[in-house]
């Protein structure tokens, strides 16, 4: 079993910055797949990135590419999301998710472990 925690969620201005972060705990984190999916309110959950086990890939919704960057650190079994240029379409609950394997995909029935979310909210 693998519990992941999310953190760093908040209310900020457009164009601003949050980071966010999710800690695992269970099952050998080095191994894992790891990636990052929001939902908005009346809106379906959406893929906004993943990455490898070893942090050698990583993907991008085009939604976020080049504002958003995703990385780990598998000695404090830890993912990051780092949120830049922040809109207020980016607005959403964040989730953690944890993939069955070493890679990543763009669908979340690849993934086996979802975190409890974290809000973001990004005012105009």
């Amino acid at each position: 079993q693998v519990h992941l925690v999310e953190s760093g969620g908040g209310l900020v201005q457009a164009g601003g910055s949050l980071r966010l972060s999710c800690a695992a705990s269970g099952r050998t984190f080095s191994n894992t797949g790891m990636g990052w999916f929001r939902q908005a309110p009346g809106k379906e959950r959406e893929f906004v990135t993943g990455i490898s086990w070893n942090g050698g890939s990583t993907s991008y919704a085009d939604s976020v590419k080049g504002r958003f960057t995703c990385s780990r650190d598998n000695a404090k079994s830890t993912v990051y999301l780092q949120m830049n240029s922040l809109k207020p379409e980016d607005s959403a609950i964040y989730y953690c998710v944890a993939a069955f394997g070493s890679g990543y995909s763009r669908v979340a029935s690849a993934y086996e472990h979802w975190g409890q979310g974290t809000q973001v909210t990004v005012s105009s």
